[in-house]
């Protein structure tokens, strides 16, 4: 399993409030950010796996959505998980 419990509090940790804090806009970003480039090694690899492929463009539309929310709502803390990331749009 390349997400471990451990990996995901330490990612909450780093961009939420808290470790324990799974629901802050940042945070989740922070997750779907791990899980897209995680993803995107894999499909490298496997350029035929449809189904990742497609869960992969799943999970870029969700972090998407919470970007123009959390744009929309706060954008000194838009650009700042923008920058820390390496998100571009």
């Amino acid at each position: 399993m390349y997400l471990t419990a451990e990996k995901k509090q330490e990612i909450f940790a780093k961009h939420g409030k808290s470790a324990t804090d799974t629901g802050t806009s940042e945070g989740q970003i922070a997750l779907f950010t791990y899980r897209i480039n995680h993803l995107t090694e894999h499909l490298k690899k496997n350029r035929k796996d449809y189904n990742t492929e497609r869960s992969l463009v799943k999970l870029v539309g969700k972090r998407r959505s919470l970007l123009d929310y959390l744009k929309k709502k706060d954008i000194n803390r838009y650009r700042a998980i923008i920058k820390e990331l390496g998100i571009r749009k």
